[in-house]
């Protein structure tokens, strides 16, 4: 157990800091003139690259788990580079100013204001989604060869790299808020991912070196790689629509415009202590058995029980009111959901470790139906509660985000038997 702690803490620690990353480069263009709509323009501009990007965040578990000689590293990394420039040709289509008029002003509504900084934006990050495949592509290895401290030496370099940079334009350019949060971004992921190689080349240097091991099954084609991938980025593709999902039903429910307004900060809080869940998916996948399982679901019960002793204390109404600065009427209003949310993290251990135990086996489209089974559940509980019995939009996502997630942790748990 100490051992697999000592693994996955500097993943975890990784994780929490990514999660930290939006709101710090949100707070800096939020003290910059016009902040309002370079706000608005920032958060549409990295949510759409987000959603391009959801096909390469598997990659850090592919090479996790496929890359064991010189075969199946050369294999998955033409995979990983012809995928990375599949989503930069998304990202340039979309910068085709006609196409984003029409995706932010048609689609999304954006006044025209608002839409020229997202253009702007989406534009100088045209190389973001590919520096994140690279750089989880590379961070993968690190990890199957129990190196996972120098992806968290990464991601500290990124975060100092994004605070240099945003000073840096904020005193010397007359950019807008939008356009510095956009390269701050970029020039982080730039360097991350860059140091991530450099962090890497011994072990790659080994790799090239080594033959493959046949006991590992390894996926030396193209081919091979793509059957064991596809699966896994509609996978990230689903999971990446499951947020919009619930914000669409909270406008459907009682008191639409509180939920709406407390939500982020409910997802927020959430995520600090379920953050630890995601990054043991590639701990499960590299150090594998029975300890290691038991290890995460006793983390996993350690973190439901931080969030339970902050939901249930006096802490909360300190996180809500000093810490994200929510006025006690939706202070108030924020806490039924946060601790209906107290099993979640628990459940995103659990849900690591039944994803991992497919990855090794290559049977990764069973995380794939795992995915879209959480969706249904999440949809149809959502429609459900915030429809027919009316609940308040904010409690319906909440009791809908555990039921979809519970479906998914019992189809695993099913499938696996």
């Amino acid at each position: 157990m100490r051992k697999t702690i000592l693994f996955w803490l500097p993943l975890a620690a990784t994780w929490l800091m990514m999660a930290v990353e939006g709101p710090y480069i949100a707070a800096i263009v939020a003290r910059m003139p016009a902040a309002a709509h370079s706000l608005a323009a920032y958060g549409v501009a990295t949510a759409l690259a987000w959603l391009i990007e959801s096909p390469i965040m598997m990659l850090l578990s592919a090479s996790t788990a496929l890359v064991h000689g010189r075969a199946s590293y050369l294999a998955l990394r033409r995979f990983a580079f012809a995928l990375n420039g599949l989503v930069t040709a998304g990202m340039l289509v979309l910068a085709i100013p006609p196409v984003f008029r029409f995706v932010g002003e048609t689609l999304i509504g954006l006044p025209p204001e608002i839409s020229r900084l997202a253009h702007l934006s989406t534009t100088i990050m045209i190389p973001w989604p590919a520096a994140i495949g690279y750089r989880r592509f590379y961070q993968g290895i690190l990890v199957k060869h129990h190196l996972t401290r120098r992806v968290a030496y990464g991601t500290v370099l990124r975060l100092a790299t994004m605070s240099v940079t945003a000073v840096l334009l904020v005193w010397g350019t007359a950019l807008s808020g939008a356009a510095v949060g956009a390269i701050a971004l970029l020039s982080g992921v730039l360097l991350e991912a860059a140091a991530s190689r450099w962090m890497a080349h011994a072990v790659v240097a080994d790799l090239m070196t080594r033959g493959e091991e046949p006991e590992t099954g390894a996926l030396l084609t193209m081919r091979d790689v793509a059957r064991f991938y596809f699966p896994l980025a509609l996978t990230s593709m689903l999971a990446m629509a499951l947020g919009p999902l619930v914000t669409f039903g909270l406008g459907r429910g009682r008191a639409p415009i509180e939920s709406l307004a407390v939500w982020p900060v409910v997802q927020g809080m959430g995520f600090i202590f379920r953050s630890g869940g995601v990054a043991f998916q590639e701990v499960a996948i590299a150090l594998r058995g029975p300890e290691v399982r038991r290890t995460g679901l006793f983390l996993g019960v350690l973190a439901s029980l931080g969030l339970a002793l902050v939901a249930f204390t006096p802490l909360e109404d300190v996180w809500l009111r000093r810490v994200t600065g929510l006025p006690a009427e939706l202070a108030s209003f924020a806490a039924v959901p946060i601790r209906i949310l107290v099993l979640l993290p628990f459940l995103e251990f659990l849900l690591s470790i039944q994803r991992a135990g497919w990855i090794v086996s290559h049977r990764t489209g069973v995380v794939t139906v795992a995915t879209a089974i959480e969706g249904a559940g999440l949809a149809c509980m959502l429609f459900l509660l915030a429809g027919p019995l009316a609940m308040v939009g904010a409690v319906a996502g909440a009791i809908a985000t555990i039921a979809g997630r519970l479906a998914a942790n019992a189809y695993l748990a099913f499938a696996g038997r």
